[in-house]
Formats: structure tokens, C-alpha cells, sequence
């Protein structure tokens, strides 16, 4: 019995079909993070508000992807976006493109296809939102 505890501990470990979840999860997090404690005007806000409301639906399906790819969701490796441009904006889209990337790969399995197509649009939804909000700082709104 201790030897199959050990071998199921180390299986979920295991890199499975889609090991890129857990980065795209580190690098949702991170994107509403700044989107979350960035100040700012209200219509700005209204954008941000969208982009933090899909960042948390993609989380919840990206959870039950790597969940159901066998990896442990607590696990939280560092985030793939490095800070090139200035604030916290710009940085939540850099990690939601990198998400994107993330998530989007080849997926052989119909069902998990669609929990990635999913996941894909909600992340979508975030970058629209968060160019939004981007190009109303830059027009002064």
C-alpha cells in the first residue's frame, strides 16, 4: 500500500499532456493582481473590472485543467512575464499574453480541448478589457 501512496504521490507529479496550466494559473494570478490594485478613474475601473471578472472564470476552468491533467494546483511556479513596460497595466497584459501562450497549445483530448478553448476566451475577454483600459489612460479618459 505504501509503495501505490508513493507511486500515485509521484505520478500526479509527472508532466502530463498539458503541463503549461500551472504557468498560465501563476501568470493569471499575477495579471489580476495588478489589475486589482492599480489606481485609477472609474471608466478605467469599469474595463478592469471586466478583465478581473474573466481572469477569475479563466482560473477556475485553468484549476480544473490541471486537475484533471494530474498536476497539483497548489503548486505555484514563478510567473513568465518579466517587467518591460511601466505599470501595472501594462504588466497584467504582458502575463495575460503569456497565459495565452500558456494555454494555448495543442490539445489531442475533445474534452479538455473545449475546457481549453474555454479558457482561451476568457483570457481573450481580459486582454480586450485591459487594452480598454490602456488606451483610455493613454487618451486621458
Amino acid at each position: 500500500a505504501a509503495s501505490f501512496a508513493s507511486l500515485s504521490a509521484t505520478a500526479a507529479d509527472l508532466p502530463g499532456k498539458h503541463p503549461a496550466y500551472l504557468h498560465a494559473l501563476t501568470d493569471l494570478r499575477a495579471a489580476r493582481w495588478n489589475l486589482e490594485h492599480r489606481a485609477g478613474d472609474a471608466a478605467v475601473s469599469s474595463n478592469e473590472d471586466v478583465a478581473v471578472t474573466e481572469i477569475d472564470k479563466a482560473i477556475g476552468e485553468a484549476k480544473r485543467a490541471a486537475a484533471d491533467d494530474g498536476k497539483n494546483i497548489d503548486d505555484h511556479p514563478g510567473e513568465d512575464a518579466a517587467l518591460d513596460r511601466p505599470g501595472r497595466l501594462h504588466h497584467a497584459m504582458e502575463l495575460l499574453h503569456k497565459a495565452h501562450d500558456d494555454v494555448h497549445r495543442e490539445e489531442d483530448n475533445p474534452e479538455t480541448r473545449e475546457l481549453r478553448n474555454r479558457i482561451d476566451r476568457h483570457i481573450d475577454t481580459a486582454m480586450e478589457a485591459t487594452k480598454r483600459a490602456i488606451h483610455d489612460i493613454e487618451q486621458g479618459r
